[in-house]
């Protein structure tokens, strides 16, 4: 039998807007499966990758500025407090996906049972490399008694962190940042590239910002202008993905990441038919690396960049 080891995670709280989030108890039906379907698009979604097929019925994501107009005004829920510990094998090997087991518990460590659903979800886990080279967003099964449980894959060794996104019931959404390490030498970290324009299997992307510089704690809004990259016409097939038009995920590059340096958002809505926009802000210099989602006619791009943040 493999061996296993246990890590706790650590653990803040994010105080979002209740329009974020359906009322729905999850402990009373929990889903039999045991884990989550890592061939599926949003499941299985590397930086810069084009996934085979979308994940109907699901969502990818929730906003936390609070920027947007669609999700004015804060929740005034309570935190939850809950601590998060991770299970997975002692020793991970790269590309080979692996069992997880996430548990969620009171400050006693009591078995927290029920959860909201929020974006169609009870858990969005977001995996990625320290080094920000790698990308996955997967959505964890409920399998009841506070456990979730899925499968990783963790593309090269290196060290990564993985940002689990869940709604206690009644409470505030929180985030807990659980860490992995895969042995073995990381591979180089590529030049940062902060070109605007870039071609994602059959899409190019363009992304476009309201102000030529970037400042720290101002709001930017972030357009990403999507094409055919054949034809280089404005896309006619963009559907809703995961109930929104778009979901965009920002990471700082920091060491060792934190979930200060983590950043989530979806689109706003009412925005011109091949372009998909963003209101946020960042909190502090430096660079960040954004990965925004979209459907293309049921297959799900991910478009990367970076920004420099003065």
């Amino acid at each position: 039998m493999k061996d296993f080891f246990t890590a706790l995670a650590i653990t803040s709280t994010l105080v979002i807007t209740q329009a974020c989030a359906s009322q729905v108890k999850s402990g009373e039906t929990p889903r039999s499966t045991t884990v989550s379907n890592v061939n599926s698009p949003a499941s299985h979604n590397m930086s810069g990758s084009q996934a085979p097929k979308a994940e109907k019925n699901s969502h990818d994501g929730h906003n936390i500025n609070n920027s947007q107009e669609e999700h004015s005004g804060h929740s005034k829920l309570e935190s939850a407090n809950a601590i998060v510990k991770i299970t997975l094998p002692a020793k991970i090997t790269p590309k080979i996906p692996v069992p997880l087991a996430i548990d969620v518990t009171d400050k006693e460590g009591k078995a927290i049972a029920n959860f909201d659903q929020f974006q169609e979800k009870l858990m969005h886990l977001i995996v990625v490399s320290d080094d920000l080279q790698s990308f996955n967003h997967i959505h964890p099964i409920y399998k009841g008694n506070g456990r979730f449980e899925v499968e990783a894959n963790f593309p090269h060794p290196g060290s990564y962190s993985l940002f689990s996104d869940y709604k206690v019931a009644g409470k505030a959404e929180q985030v807990s940042v659980l860490k992995a390490e895969v042995p073995g030498n990381s591979p180089t970290a590529p030049k940062i590239d902060l070109a605007t324009t870039k071609t994602f299997g059959n899409t190019k992307a363009n992304l476009k910002l309201s102000q030529p510089t970037i400042k720290t704690g101002q709001e930017v809004h972030l357009i990403f202008n999507l094409q055919d990259a054949a034809s280089n016409q404005p896309l006619k097939d963009l559907k809703p993905y995961l109930g929104e038009r778009g979901h965009l995920v920002i990471l700082k590059q920091s060491s060792p990441l934190t979930q200060a340096d983590y950043i989530h958002a979806h689109a706003m809505k009412n925005t011109p038919a091949a372009e998909v926009h963003f209101i946020t802000s960042f909190p502090k210099p430096g660079k960040y690396k954004m990965w925004g989602q979209f459907n293309r006619n049921e297959r799900i791009i991910t478009a990367d960049f970076w920004v420099d943040v003065q």
